[in-house]
């Protein structure tokens, strides 16, 4: 395949315009042809070459596009994939994939049967910090490892009409920052031997959950990944505790805020951390910075392109986040329940 992928985007709120799309534009081997808005024409306001349609049978008929990407709120995540697969299409969802483990599982039968490619925007796997991260645990600087903090705080004491904070199937935070914090412990330590759970509503007339702090066992050393809307002091983006010394990393990773600010994600300083943001190292007597590694969204979307016309491995697979929601699902019962939950009885 030597011309770029067609690729569409269904549904066009902030994050696909934000995020998605710059990130699509600046892939060399995809291109954007077509969104899917029933109200608006923004994509095809920002990008010349995109043509809108009102629904996705209107998308399917005009037969425009081989890759779809669904950024929809998540309850119309499973229906819209599977739809798109059993019409051929590849498939990239926003996350969580799917609501319930049981309709991922549907999906990667499907996509395996029609030998297509069905990935998810687990984007944070590529935040600098997370590589970092990995990059000390692969290395042993630490020594053995005993324990990981993994916070993502933040101050918003104010209930929005965001979809993420009404009456809806899969609301709250924890499928919308658990998702991402539980794939990067599972990425580093495996799969853990059980988990237990604490999900709350914090805020005043919160009717989806704003808080969660999940336990992950692995043994000799334990995961933690919290995250809240009432933080409005520091907290470490991520504490990581070895028998040689530790790391601690303040500050979110910097590609979030440059989408924000309309930056386009290309060139050599995209993702690049000032020094002041560092991270630092503890050993023994010494502390040093140490340098983040640039974070690269770009690379989720590469790896799609080149799954699809070159073979290559897909690095982010519906299995692996079968799993994810399986810990999530866990999680919710063991809030729910107050206890732990293990592999066994949760079978991730």
């Amino acid at each position: 395949m030597s011309n770029p992928i067609k690729t569409a985007i269904v549904g066009f709120g902030s994050v696909a315009e934000k995020m998605h799309a710059p990130l699509i534009d600046v892939c060399p081997d995809l291109e954007l042809v077509a969104s899917v808005e029933r109200r608006t024409n923004r994509c095809e306001e920002l990008y010349a070459d995109v043509t809108t349609y009102r629904s996705l049978q209107e998308l399917l008929d005009a037969d425009v596009a081989d890759l779809i990407v669904i950024t929809t709120p998540n309850e119309f995540h499973f229906p819209m994939a599977k739809q798109f697969l059993e019409a051929g299409k590849h498939v990239v969802v926003d996350k969580p994939v799917t609501i319930f483990s049981h309709e991922a599982e549907e999906l990667n039968k499907l996509a395996e049967e029609k030998g297509l490619i069905c990935s998810v925007f687990h984007n944070r796997r590529y935040d600098g910090d997370f590589m970092t991260l990995q990059k000390l645990v692969r290395e042993g600087d630490l020594g053995d490892l005993v324990y990981l903090e993994s916070h993502f705080d933040r101050f918003r004491p104010d209930i929005t009409e965001n979809w993420r904070e009404k009456e809806v199937p899969g609301n709250g935070i924890t499928f919308d920052l658990g998702s991402h914090l539980i794939d990067q412990v599972v990425l580093l330590f495996g799969l853990p031997n059980w988990i237990q759970a604490d999900i709350r509503k914090q805020r005043t007339g919160a009717i989806a959950d704003d808080y969660f702090d999940i336990t992950l066992d692995y043994g000799s050393l334990k995961a933690k990944v919290t995250a809240g809307a009432l933080v409005n002091v520091p907290t470490p983006k991520f504490l990581l505790l070895g028998k040689n010394g530790s790391y601690q990393k303040f500050g979110l990773d910097v590609q979030e805020a440059a989408f924000k600010a309309g930056e386009k994600p290309e060139g050599p300083a995209w993702g690049v951390e000032t020094e002041e943001k560092w991270g630092k190292i503890f050993l023994n007597e010494e502390t040093k910075l140490y340098e983040t590694i640039p974070g690269n969204y770009r690379i989720l979307y590469q790896n799609v392109a080149d799954a699809i016309s070159k073979g290559a491995t897909l690095d982010i697979t519906i299995p692996q986040t079968i799993s994810v929601l399986k810990i999530i699902e866990s999680s919710f019962a063991s809030a729910k329940e107050g206890k732990r939950v293990s592999k066994e009885e949760g079978g991730w």
